[in-house]
């Protein structure tokens, strides 16, 4: 395990990248398909990194707390070298009830978090609805625990989501967030 900071290539301001990817729920969700909702946050997160397991609970009640928030995880991890963030290991716990985003998706390819930029996980991007489109406004960590034991303090990620859906400025600063490395699949 390698701990390292979140360095996205993506600015506050820009279009979210598209994406098609099947869901541990069994369906197939792009990125239009979440246009219902007012804001939207995509992390990069998998099973078996003890960051991202820190934050499911989070992530979850953001999930629940926020009818015009929705949550996407994306596991983009070389599952063949960590079997826990395989597909079906993904649907065992959707079905189970452990993750309860509004979806989690896979990323076999690792386009997607190479277009997002993404390093780590869990990576966590908040981007607002603008018409059809979505436009990043807050690439920052969930909370300030900075290893899994930690318990938080501040829950950073709830704060930019409650200013960005009433429509006020966020009022945090953008924190890397920190976590294991992407596992990239060797050429």
């Amino acid at each position: 395990m390698v701990l390292v900071e979140s360095e996205s290539t993506l600015s506050r301001g820009d279009d979210a990248p598209a994406f098609e990817l099947p869901a541990a729920d069994g369906e197939t969700y792009a990125l239009s398909d979440f246009t219902d909702y007012g804001a939207l946050l995509v992390v990069f997160t998998c099973n078996h990194c003890p960051y991202a397991e820190a934050k499911v609970e989070e992530l979850n009640h953001l999930s629940e707390a926020y009818d015009d928030l929705a949550v996407v995880g994306i596991n983009p991890n070389d599952a063949e070298e960590y079997p826990d963030d395989s597909f079906e290991r993904m649907r065992e716990r959707v079905d189970a009830g452990e993750i309860r985003y509004t979806a989690y998706l896979r990323d076999e390819s690792q386009d997607v978090a190479r277009a997002y930029g993404a390093v780590c996980t869990p990576d966590p991007f908040l981007f607002e609805r603008d018409g059809d489109t979505f436009r990043l406004a807050f690439h920052s960590r969930i909370d300030d625990a900075t290893n899994p034991d930690a318990e938080a303090e501040r829950y950073e990620m709830r704060e930019a989501v409650e200013a960005l859906l009433a429509g006020d400025e966020i009022p945090v600063e953008e924190t890397p967030s920190q976590g294991c490395s992407i596992k990239w699949v060797e050429d």
